[in-house]
Parts: C-alpha cells; structure tokens; sequence
C-alpha cells in the first residue's frame, strides 16, 4: 500500500485544515449577510478585513461561550441594580408614609393655637425628608450608571483578550456602537449555529 495513503497523518491533518477553512467561509458569508441589516454607517466600517478576523476568532466557539457568560453576567448584573433601586424606592414610600401617619397623630393631639407653628415645622421636615429622597436616588442611579459603564469596560477587555477583532476599552460613542453591532452579530450567528445543530 502506498504511504500516501487516505490514512495517514499528513491526510487527516489536511483534512482537518479544509474543514476549518469551509466552516471560516461560511462563518464570513453568513457575517457579511447579517451586516446588511446595520445601518448604512456601521456596514462601511466593518471592512472584509474585520469581518475575516471576525469569523476566524469564532472558528473554535469559544467566543460564543465568552459573549454568552458577558451576556448572562451583564443580564445579572442589570437585575440585581434594577432591584436595590426598587428596594430604595420602597424605603422612602414607607419613610414618607411613616411621616405623614405621624404628622396627622400629631396635628390631632395638639392644640388649635398651635395648629399654624406645627404644620410650619412638619412642612420643613417633610421637605427636608424629599431633598434627603432625592439626593439618595441620585446617589442610587449614579452607582448604577458607573456599574454599567465598568461592566462594558470588563466586556471589552475580555474580548480584547480573547483577539476578537473590534474589541479594545474605549469610551468612544461611535467605537461603543460598532462594538455593540459586532456583539449583536455574534449573537446571530450563535443562534443560527445552535438551530442548526439541533437541525442535525
């Protein structure tokens, strides 16, 4: 038998490297077709070039895996701010209830010459009780923002780190749009690739 042979190593391995190239082709035609769907500024700047880089880091699928933990990790994240600022809001319902439920039991045991200097002194406390409100809800949605604002610096590092081409820490309105639209293609293309495993 010949030792170049369908069995041999050098076969596999070849086989092997045509099966990645046929899998990057497709990754690539299927990211240039969901591009389309972007609006007419994003498309321009996400050149053959990137989009290649692209599909090559998303041969082995480990990106999709990284951009699924972000992903959960991000959704995670919003729930547990989104409940401490309803948590808040319940504090100061219940901290204004307290105080007019007082203010009433108050104005009931005193006397009417007095009437005029209590509600006087309740209407100070009852505005310095909302100034307190919304200093502590600004305080609350200032937390969040800055949150937010880390976890997509910890999204962009991370995959940054794992050579996902268009990815790096920037602040930048433009460069963050890009980025999101390049998330929102790889989440595309892993739900296709799952249909398509389960299709199998």
């Amino acid at each position: 038998m010949s030792r170049f042979g369908a069995g041999g190593p050098e076969a596999a391995e070849a086989r092997a490297r045509c099966r990645q190239q046929e899998r990057h082709y497709r990754l690539l035609s299927e990211l240039q077709a969901l591009v389309k769907a972007l609006p007419s500024p994003c498309q321009q700047r996400l050149s053959y070039t990137t989009l290649s880089d692209l599909a090559l880091a998303l041969l082995d699928g480990t990106v999709f895996e990284i951009v699924q933990g972000l992903l959960e990790i991000q959704h995670l994240t919003e729930k547990n701010l989104y409940s401490q600022r309803l948590q808040l809001h319940s504090e100061h319902r219940g901290m204004k209830q307290e105080l007019f439920h007082r203010h009433k039991e108050a104005q009931q045991c005193c006397r009417p010459h007095n009437l005029p200097l209590l509600r006087a002194a309740q209407q100070r406390e009852m505005e310095a009780v909302e100034q307190r409100i919304r200093e502590e809800q600004r305080m609350m949605d200032e937390k969040i923002v800055l949150e937010l604002d880390q976890k997509v610096i910890d999204q962009q590092s991370t995959l940054e780190k794992a050579g996902v081409s268009g990815f790096y820490i920037t602040t930048n309105p433009q460069e963050l749009t890009l980025q999101m639209n390049l998330l929102e293609l790889i989440r595309k293309l892993q739900q296709k690739e799952s249909e398509s495993e389960r299709a199998f």
